[in-house]
């Protein structure tokens, strides 16, 4: 089965072709069927891949596919080639399993929209660009998965572009990552440059030998690709476009959230974790912006009122705790988080999702309320997803993985008590927003219920949300790990939920009579902590500012006049040609003579 690997990115690749070059002609089953079944049969294929390789593991369990070669040029031969390892066969598989769950439940979410085949499209494209990043030999394809993922994310959160706000949000995305992808391009001249390859187990194997333990060279190449994965996966500093990126469809948003886009800087650093062992300090920053990340973040979503920029807010606290565990060492409990998070978070944006379709897109919670009767599926179901979430003890995967890494961060204590305040803010603010969208009395008219093709995801999702946790020692032996486990922790971690969940439910009971007015410092973190207000100020105003001063723009004048100096040339020499024969004649004899004299006297 192996060598079918190449087919989990290529079917992605080959449904978005067909769709983009036939679907606005086919009618909606056909471009349904051809968007959700290439990922289905990917899903397929991963699977069957997943089961051969952990049954009959290849030598080394490592797998290389060789495809054909990019290029060759001047020492530099990047291939198009396919890595199979532990991690990448956990990647793959989540991936496009959750990845064909969201397209199923998008066939009749999206069933009423006029782009319906160019959706799937652009879905489609973002799940073979993220399965190409994962699966990458070389940090050169890596990259272009790194961007395709990218690009992806600019089409669909813009999806609605008729809407200014969206393609505001769509360029701001864009914008944003273009920072951190800037420093990751740093980051691979840098590696090439010193290493000599962009291959990645080339650079892992040989990186040990050819710096010591915080060299400058580890240092810089670490901190470059860090910046490279703060972008992508929404960290500290450039988390602004997160919960911006709310504005493109909610099955886009799941994608994003769950199984593409943010996690592939979690993905670069696990992938890269040799590289990072040798730069501890960079290591060291990498835990504190996690920590910091999951803090802000925590409470940023306590105070919004837009059901899915609550998810956006928990999805950056969420990738701040594998950021975390990235940074004290334990990339194997970030890729276990990875995968619970890709369950739970994917089921609470289309439960979400399954709310604001049946109320007409709604999105205010303050709306809401009492929908536990009336929508009985999504409330079921964004319970146990946000029980996963805020981590329920014993019963869902969220608390196993969640667990893991705040022992992890045991041996510093201020990232151990961020981890557990982390895990306090998490289930306030869940349960906060469970409160107030499916208790209470009912706001709104009488919603419409989903059909199955939304709901049977959802349900899927939720029994991954509860038993894609209980191996977890099976899970960390895969990727040559022993989970870390502290019964303090964990009774500390229990603690920290049960608290948020008290002090939610006693918070709401004050405010479900009206929408509480947001204090100071409650504005301060609805505003996302001023971040947007800071950069505005430093970055994208004093651009406009020069912009309006050299409206004229003085490097097009340049041009201009040299446009202007060929016109003018052009004139003269056309006035010359007067059709009188004569004229013509004393030219050729005028010009020989001088010709001659030339020739005579030099």
């Amino acid at each position: 089965m192996l060598h079918l690997l190449w087919l989990v990115p290529a079917a992605p690749f080959a449904g978005a072709v067909l769709l983009l070059l036939f679907g606005p002609r086919w009618p909606r089953k056909p471009a349904a069927v051809v968007g959700a079944g290439s990922i289905g049969l990917s899903a397929a294929i991963a699977g069957a891949i997943a089961a051969s390789f952990l049954t009959a593991p290849p030598p080394g369990s490592v797998y290389t596919q060789h495809l054909w070669t990019w290029l060759s040029t001047g020492g530099f031969r990047p291939e198009i080639a396919l890595y199979l390892d532990p991690l990448s066969v956990v990647m793959i598989l989540v991936i496009a399993v959750v990845a064909f769950l969201i397209h199923l439940y998008s066939v009749e979410y999206m069933a009423g929209d006029e782009g319906y085949s160019r959706f799937f499209a652009y879905m489609n494209l973002f799940v073979g660009s993220m399965i190409t990043l994962v699966l990458a030999n070389n940090l050169f394809l890596l990259y272009l998965g790194w961007e395709g993922v990218g690009l992806c994310s600019y089409l669909l959160i813009g999806f609605w572009y008729r809407d200014p706000a969206n393609g505001r949000a769509a360029r701001k995305a864009f914008i944003v990552t273009r920072v951190g992808d800037t420093a990751f391009t740093i980051a691979l001249l840098l590696l090439f440059h010193s290493l000599g390859t962009l291959d990645i187990p080339q650079i892992l194997a040989g990186a040990p030998g050819a710096c010591p333990v915080g060299s400058a060279f580890a240092v810089a190449a670490a901190a470059l690709l860090l910046g490279g994965a703060v972008g992508k996966s929404a960290q500290l500093p450039l988390q602004t476009w997160l919960p911006d990126a709310m504005a493109g469809p909610t099955p886009t948003s799941a994608l994003i959230h769950a199984a593409t886009m943010v996690t592939a800087g979690v993905y670069l650093i696990a992938r890269m974790h040799a590289l990072f062992a040798l730069a501890p300090a960079v290591e060291l920053a990498v835990a504190v912006v996690g920590a910091a990340t999951l803090l802000l973040a925590g409470c940023s979503a306590f105070t919004q009122t837009d059901i899915k920029r609550v998810l956006a807010y928990s999805t950056m606290s969420q990738i701040g705790y594998m950021f975390l565990a990235l940074g004290v060492g334990a990339w194997q409990a970030a890729i276990f988080h990875f995968m619970t998070h890709a369950f739970f978070k994917a089921l609470l944006f289309l439960a979400a999702g399954i709310v604001i379709h049946a109320l007409h897109n709604e999105h205010d919670i303050f709306r809401m309320g009492g929908l536990r009767h009336v929508l009985p599926s999504a409330f079921w179901t964004f319970l146990i997803g946000g029980c996963s979430l805020a981590g329920l003890p014993i019963i869902t995967a969220g608390y196993y993985s969640k667990d893991w890494i705040i022992a992890s961060a045991a041996s510093n204590q201020a990232l151990w008590i961020a981890g557990l305040v982390g895990a306090l803010l998490t289930s306030l603010y869940t349960f906060r927003l469970i409160l107030l969208v499916f208790f209470g009395p009912l706001l709104l008219p009488q919603p419409a219920r989903p059909g199955l093709i939304m709901t049977i995801p959802a349900w899927i999702l939720a029994a991954l949300s509860i038993g894609g946790g209980f191996d977890r020692s099976r899970f960390a032996a895969l990727l040559g790990a022993q989970p870390a486990e502290s019964a303090l922790t964990s009774a500390l971690a229990s603690l920290a939920f049960l608290a948020g969940l008290f002090v939610a439910w006693a918070w709401w009971r004050r405010a479900v009579v009206a929408r509480p007015v947001l204090t100071t410092l409650g504005r301060f973190w609805f505003a996302g902590w001023g971040f947007d207000w800071l950069y505005d100020r430093v970055f994208v105003r004093p651009v406009v500012w020069a912009a309006n001063l050299d409206r004229a723009d003085a490097i097009d004048s340049v041009y201009r006049g040299a446009a202007r100096s060929a016109a003018s040339a052009s004139r003269a020499l056309s006035s010359t040609e007067t059709g009188n024969l004569r004229w013509y004649a004393a030219a050729i004899a005028a010009g020989t003579v001088v010709f001659l004299a030339i020739a005579e006297f030099l």
